[in-house]
C-alpha cells in the first residue's frame, strides 16, 4: 500500500486522506527520492504532454509551420479554455489548412468559469477548440501534415503520428513499450502503462538530454523555452501550472494530469519527477509537487507562501469561508 501523503481537514477533524506514490529520478536512472511504489505502471495522462511535443519539433514539423512558443506551449498544455487559447487554437489550424473539425479531441466547456459564462451567455456552445488538449491535437495535425499523412485517425495507435510519438516515449522512458497497458485518454489519444520511476526519468532527460540524439536534444531545448516563455498558455488563469511556473522558468517545468498524475522535470538540478494520487485527487497531487518543489528548493518558502495553494490549500464552502485545508500529512517521508 502506497503511504499517506495528503489530508484535508475540516474543522479540528481530518476528514480524507490520499495515499500516493512519488519518484525523483537523475538522468541517469538512479532514485534519489522515492514514496511508494515506483514501479507500478500507470497512465501519466496529459502530464507528460511536453514529451509527446517533441515529436513535432525534431520531425522539422514545427520549423516547417512556424510554430511559435505560444503554440508549441499549449501543445504541451491542458488549458482552461480562455478566449487566448481557443483564437490561438483556432489560427493555427488555419495556418496548416485545416479546420477545428479535424481536431478529434471533442467539445468541452471552458474549465475558466468566466469564460464558460461567456460562451453560454452569448447563445454559444464549445467546440473541440475549446478542449483543454486542443493544442496538443493541433501538434498532431500539424505533425501529420508535415508527415505527409492522412489526417483522419491521428489519434489511433496505428496512424503514423502516434507511431511516432510512441517511439520517442520508448527513447525517453528506456523502455519497449509494445507490450505496455494500453487504454484510451479522455481528449481519445492512446495512453501506455508506463512505471512511475521511468516516467520521471524521461521528464530528467527532457530537462537533461544528452544521452538522446542531437535533434531530440535540440527539441527539449526548444520544449523548454517555449513552455518557460508562455506558461500562461500551458494551463492559464489562477491555475497551478501557470502560476509555479510563471515564477521558476525553466527551473521547474511541471505539468498535472488526469486522476491524479503530475509530472515535473527540473533542468538545472538534472532530476524527473513523477506523483501518482492513489484515488486519482488532483488537489493531492498538487500539494505532494508544491513539497517536493520546496524540498529541492526550487521554490523558497516565502515564495510559495506568496503563491498560495503550492504548501497547503484552503477548504472554503460556498459562502467563501475557510473550513478547513488541503495539506501534507504528517507521514510525508519528505
Amino acid at each position: 500500500m502506497n503511504p499517506l501523503l495528503v489530508e484535508v481537514t475540516r474543522g479540528a477533524m481530518v476528514e480524507s486522506r490520499h495515499r500516493a506514490a512519488l519518484a525523483v529520478v537523475d538522468r541517469d536512472g538512479k532514485v534519489v527520492l522515492s514514496a511508494g511504489d515506483v514501479e507500478r505502471p500507470v497512465y501519466a495522462r496529459s502530464a507528460i504532454k511536453s514529451l509527446q511535443a517533441l515529436a513535432l519539433v525534431e520531425s522539422g514539423a514545427a520549423d516547417a509551420f512556424a510554430v511559435s512558443d505560444a503554440e508549441l506551449a499549449m501543445a504541451c498544455a491542458s488549458h482552461s479554455g480562455e478566449p487566448r487559447h481557443v483564437e490561438t487554437a483556432e489560427a493555427w489550424l488555419a495556418r496548416i489548412g485545416c479546420e477545428v473539425g479535424d481536431l478529434e479531441c471533442g467539445p468541452q466547456l471552458p474549465v475558466h468559469e468566466p469564460s464558460m459564462i461567456a460562451l453560454l451567455a452569448g447563445g454559444r456552445l464549445p467546440t473541440p477548440a475549446h478542449n483543454n488538449c486542443s493544442g496538443k491535437h493541433s501538434g498532431f495535425l500539424t505533425l501529420a501534415r508535415h508527415m505527409d499523412v492522412a489526417t483522419r485517425g491521428y489519434v489511433k495507435i496505428e496512424h503514423p503520428v502516434q507511431q511516432r510519438i510512441l517511439g520517442v516515449l520508448e527513447g525517453m522512458t528506456g523502455l519497449d513499450l509494445g507490450a505496455a497497458p494500453r487504454g484510451v485518454d479522455g481528449c481519445g489519444i492512446p495512453v501506455l502503462g508506463i512505471p512511475l520511476g521511468n516516467i520521471a526519468l524521461a521528464m530528467a532527460r527532457l530537462g537533461r538530454p544528452d544521452d538522446q540524439p542531437e535533434t531530440r536534444q535540440a527539441a527539449c531545448r526548444q520544449v523548454r523555452r517555449a513552455v518557460a516563455a508562455e506558461p500562461f498558455m500551458v494551463a492559464g488563469s489562477g491555475r497551478f501550472d501557470t502560476l509555479v511556473m510563471e515564477k521558476t522558468g525553466e527551473k521547474a517545468l511541471i505539468k498535472t494530469g488526469a486522476e491524479g498524475v503530475y509530472c515535473a522535470s527540473f533542468p538545472e538540478l538534472g532530476l524527473g519527477a513523477a506523483v501518482k494520487v492513489d484515488d486519482g485527487a488532483g488537489r493531492a497531487a498538487e500539494i505532494v509537487m508544491g513539497r517536493l518543489l520546496r524540498r529541492l528548493d526550487i521554490l523558497s518558502e516565502d515564495e510559495a507562501a506568496a503563491l498560495g495553494g503550492v504548501l497547503s490549500a484552503t477548504v472554503r464552502n460556498r459562502a467563501g469561508l475557510a473550513v478547513g485545508e488541503v495539506r501534507p500529512a504528517e507521514q510525508i517521508p519528505f
